[in-house]
């Protein structure tokens, strides 16, 4: 060290060397990791586009697939509609005509059951007049027969008022006697 010009210019010299060695792998560092940075914004980007493309592919085939079903569900409702209508129409078509057959046959136990009716009112109508005619009858035999009777009972009173003053009373147990011999 006995020169000291030369030392430090020695260590001037290797300080500027490591300084641009260092600024030189800083540079290449930076340079390298700037590289990087680009490669994966590049990667990034090319892989956004991809991720986009396969979104929209995606969502065009499951819009495509909806359209589809919703088209085959709506067919099914449509023709399922269409049966029920047809199965609506034929049953209310039937019941009328069952409602038609139950009516006219109604109306016609209705009809049989009127003429009987008035068959039973006129049988019992003339069975009516014919006993009252039988009983008039009948009241006016009786009357007739009450009447002579009744001149019989008088001319056997006006017969028997004489004769009773001269008989006697007989005793009832000789009458009761006598009808039970009989």
């Amino acid at each position: 060290m006995s020169n000291g010009n030369g030392v430090v210019a020695t260590l001037t010299g290797a300080a500027e060397s490591v300084k641009e060695t260092a600024s030189n792998l800083g540079s290449s560092i930076a340079s390298t990791a700037s590289g990087a940075v680009a490669s994966v914004k590049k990667s990034a980007k090319q892989a956004r586009k991809a991720v986009s493309k396969r979104t929209t592919a995606a969502k065009k085939a499951v819009a495509k697939r909806t359209d589809k079903a919703s088209k085959a569900v709506k067919k099914t409702v449509a023709k399922a509609k269409k049966k029920l209508a047809a199965v609506s129409a034929s049953a209310k078509a039937e019941a009328a005509s069952l409602k038609k057959k139950v009516t006219g046959k109604k109306t016609a136990a209705k009809k049989k059951v009127a003429a009987k009716k008035t068959a039973v009112k006129k049988k019992v109508a003339t069975r009516k007049v014919a006993a009252k005619k039988a009983v008039k009858k009948v009241v006016k035999k009786v009357a007739a027969k009450k009447a002579v009777a009744k001149k019989a009972v008088k001319k056997a009173m006006k017969k028997a008022a004489p004769k009773k003053a001269a008989r006697k009373a007989v005793p009832k147990k000789a009458v009761k006697k006598a009808s039970r011999k009989k």
